[in-house]
């Protein structure tokens, strides 16, 4: 007997759904065994969670704010994502948006309009986030780097970058020779609606712009054939290296918008520690939607609402903050597994001394005929 892994003609529908919804509930078991054995009570942790994170209007509101850069960052990702270009550098990415952000809010008038303040710095963040991403993009086109690596250094020359600025270029001498960056002006700050800064509807418009782009238009289209095969992107007379180039930029374009909307938003202070991670957890919110930007607003509430309650766990219950991200890792196996049951399966092979036990046992007389060709089933 001999074991094979085939792949499925058809891998999709309810039964691949049901199974990412049971991989998810498998790996919030093994949670709660891993919880147990440490000695707290796994229903009360996860009950803590729901109500730190959702329980509350100010749990909500947290939520939803811890969720908007990641949800932005992680529909930046998805174009690169398409491409097959696998863009670790989100982090990076997410910075270089911050500082061109800053750099223009410090350099307008403090009489400008708080609209104009807005524009111009989602703008300069997106020009600073499509360059950073423009340099692995192009090594990547023209001389085959890969760009794993390549992105992945790159987030720590954005760090890096950012505290130079905050101890030497950009010191705040008010700050009496404490190394921070000046805050940018009021009018540059984001207002708030329903308590939450509207960063939530900027990464709404996004999640609709990108599932326009990617579904809809022509660039999208070639973006997607490049992806699933660039050889066929050139049988089909698609300038691969123009959609790479162009999606890449995009994507870190979108990402560098993120780091606009963290800064105009929330921390109003450029910092190196602005990314607060969501250049990597924007990978697995990625990759669990399937790329699917819909998918990526409930995907980055859960690990936002994840987060959140983590606090409120530890809290409540002393139970460590870490324990949330030992969850975030079990859900990540377990996705990856389960794709892998719904796109394929294990195939048996019978061996020859199997055939002959499994025909004596049906009564069969022509063994001999049914043989494979050359074997001696007796």
């Amino acid at each position: 007997m001999r074991l094979r892994i085939a792949k499925k003609e058809t891998a999709g529908g309810w039964r691949a759904v049901a199974i990412r919804v049971a991989s998810v509930l498998v790996a919030l078991l093994f949670s709660g065994l891993i919880m147990a054995a440490m000695g707290f009570d796994p229903i009360a942790a996860y009950l803590a969670i729901a109500k730190g994170s959702f329980g509350s209007a100010r749990g909500l509101i947290n939520t939803v704010t811890v969720a908007i850069p990641l949800l932005i960052v992680a529909l930046g990702l998805s174009i690169s994502f398409s491409m097959r270009f696998w863009n670790i550098g989100g982090e990076g990415q997410m910075i270089m948006g911050a500082i061109f952000a800053t750099y223009v809010a410090h350099q307008l008038p403090e009489t400008t309009p708080a609209v104009l303040y807005w524009v111009t710095m989602a703008l300069a963040a997106m020009l600073g986030g499509g360059l950073y991403a423009l340099i692995p993009g192009l090594f990547r086109a023209y001389s085959g780097t890969n760009e794993t690596l390549f992105t992945l250094m790159l987030n720590y020359v954005a760090i890096k970058v950012a505290v130079f600025l905050r101890l030497v270029l950009w010191k705040n001498p008010a700050a009496k020779g404490f190394p921070q960056i000046k805050a940018i002006p009021a009018a540059a700050q984001l207002p708030k609606v329903f308590g939450i800064h509207i960063g939530w509807i900027i990464a709404l418009v996004v999640t609709l712009l990108v599932t326009i782009y990617l579904k809809y238009t022509k660039r999208g289209y070639e973006t997607r054939v490049v992806g699933e095969s660039e050889r066929t992107a050139h049988y089909a007379g698609i300038n691969v290296r123009r959609v790479l180039v162009g999606g890449v930029a995009l994507s870190g374009a979108i990402v560098g918008l993120a780091g606009f909307v963290k800064l105009s938003g929330v921390s109003h202070v450029l910092s190196e520690s602005i990314g607060g991670g969501n250049g990597f957890s924007a990978v697995i919110v990625a990759w669990l939607a399937q790329l699917n930007a819909p998918v990526m607003v409930l995907i980055a509430l859960l690990f936002a609402a994840m987060e959140q309650g983590a606090m409120g766990m530890e809290l409540a219950l002393k139970i460590p903050a870490s324990v949330a991200d030992v969850i975030k890792g079990l859900i990540l196996f377990s996705a990856l597994a389960s794709e892998f049951f719904i796109s394929y399966h294990v195939v048996i092979e019978k061996g020859p001394r199997a055939l002959l036990r499994q025909y004596r046992r049906s009564g069969r007389k022509d063994l001999q005929t049914d043989a494979p060709e050359g074997e001696d089933l007796t």
